[in-house]
């Protein structure tokens, strides 16, 4: 059991849910909030934890995350660091941070060799006319990364994506289903990716985890927020792709971290996700209560989706905190109140596999 002191206001739980959120700085407050059983896995492992790609939408407050679960651990965050102020403000909780292109061998290998590794890195948007540097990034640095940190925990960030569609009234894909090389050069390089770590787990007896991520929701981008835009301006919503899997960021970023206390070898793959099937149809319905406009749809439900059963995870790690109620509510208020937007959606919707 954890056995530093803390009250319940430094853990997630629904007690400290709010009705809304002021601005982007009280959102990742709350997003970077641990939970109790966060910090009592994180004070069980030994050693320091490195985070490869931490400059994403999810790796801010992950790193973040970490350093409240256990301030006494050492938390670096590495990343090319293009966007001006990430390092500053990363440094400004805690988290140390190191300039490192994971394409060159030579600087990974001098790297800090902490005793647990969280990889985030890889490329998924925006691809077309450089599928060469998409292959790159989602095969050649997971090698690098595996090789120099052979003697590490490895917890690396993969994507549902490498999943066949299926009817989500059937219960969703487990992992026993082998990842699948789907349409589009994007999830054929992640299948490429997983098998990487999963080739150096097994050589060097490195223990790892596969963590295949389904739709994480934060009030500036993600399913809800697309759904609501929709909704908002009046557009269509979509309705062939009519099920997802959905999880609050934040529940994501603590069963992520939590991985590091359950790896194998070699690295074996778990579905990171929530444990309803969520109604496109029904999502909007709500936005259109809360909104009061009648919502548009076009199409209709396909038998057939990227839907993935989240049983393995729930079984090992708990259900997540947070539910899909609040989570609507958030994003409506954060939509009507016109707040910051990433712009950068999530084509849920998308069929071809092209992104």
């Amino acid at each position: 059991m954890l056995t530093r002191q803390g009250s319940t206001s430094d853990y997630l739980h629904p007690g400290l849910f709010p009705e809304a959120f002021r601005d982007v700085a009280h959102l990742e407050d709350f997003m970077s909030l641990p939970t109790l059983e966060l910090a009592e896995d994180l004070e069980a492992i030994e050693g320091d934890v490195i985070i490869l790609g931490v400059a994403g939408k999810v790796g801010v407050c992950l790193a973040r995350m970490i350093k409240r679960a256990a301030p006494q651990k050492r938390v670096v965050g590495v990343s090319r660091f293009s966007e001006e102020g990430l390092e500053a403000h990363l440094n400004s909780f805690g988290v140390e941070t190191i300039r490192c292109d994971l394409l060159d061998e030579k600087a990974v290998n001098e790297l800090p060799k902490l005793a647990n590794v969280i990889y985030m890195a890889g490329l998924k948007f925006d691809y077309k006319g450089r599928e060469d540097f998409l292959w790159a990034m989602n095969t050649i640095a997971p090698g690098i990364v595996a090789r120099a940190f052979a003697g590490s925990r490895i917890v690396a960030f993969s994507t549902i994506h490498v999943y066949p569609w299926s009817n989500p009234l059937h219960g969703g894909v487990t992992e026993a289903m082998p990842p699948f090389a789907r349409p589009g050069e994007y999830a054929n390089s992640v299948v490429g990716r997983e098998r990487t770590f999963q080739y150096y787990s097994r050589l060097h007896d490195t223990p790892g985890r596969i963590a295949r991520l389904v739709y994480a929701i934060d009030m500036r981008y993600g399913v809800l927020q697309e759904i609501a835009s929709w909704v908002l301006a009046g557009k269509p919503v979509p309705l062939d792709t009519g099920h997802v899997n959905i999880i609050w960021q934040g529940d994501a970023s603590a069963q992520m971290i939590r991985l590091l206390r359950h790896c194998d070898v070699p690295a074996s793959p778990i579905n990171i996700g929530g444990p309803e099937t969520v109604s496109v149809r029904k999502i909007a319905t709500q936005f259109g209560e809360l909104f009061g406009v009648e919502p548009k749809f076009s199409g209709e439900e396909s038998t057939s989706c990227l839907f993935v059963n989240c049983d393995a995870v729930a079984e090992r790690l708990g259900n997540p905190v947070v539910p899909i109620n609040p989570m609507v509510r958030w994003v409506a208020e954060w939509m009507k109140s016109g707040k910051p937007l990433y712009g950068k959606p999530s084509k849920f919707e998308v069929r071809s596999g092209v992104f």
